[in-house]
This record gives C-alpha cells, structure tokens and sequence, in this order.
C-alpha cells in the first residue's frame, strides 16, 4: 500500500476520533447512532496509523506531499 494521507489529514481523524469517543463514553450520543460513530471513530484511527485510506483511490485523492 502506497501512504495517501498527510499529516494534517492524520491529525484531523485522530481528533475527530477522540470527540466520538468522548461524546459516546459521556453518554450523550447513544444508541445505534454512537456504535456507528465509534466504528467510524475506529476507522479513522486505523486509517491514520496506516497513513492510509482506502476510498481515496476510487477519487484519486491524495493529502501526502510530494517528495523533493
């Protein structure tokens, strides 16, 4: 696997990650809605630890720089 994420991209999951965790472990998403967030949240983490993430190819994206 070829690294596609920088990282501010890194950065931004981990953090968006650590929210779901608190807001589901809080209790003040619950349900069916905070699982999804938290496997969501688990993703995002994966994919940052990776660098990473699997639905950036299909759109080409790519947020890692280029190397000189």
């Amino acid at each position: 696997m070829k690294k596609n994420m920088g990282n501010i991209d890194k950065i931004v999951r981990i953090l968006i990650a650590a929210v779901v965790a608190v807001l589901y472990f809080t209790g003040i998403v619950t349900g069916t809605l905070g699982i999804v967030l938290l496997v969501l949240a688990g993703v995002f983490v994966l994919t940052s630890l990776i660098s990473f993430c699997p639905l950036y190819l299909p759109f080409g994206i790519n947020t890692c720089p280029k190397d000189k």
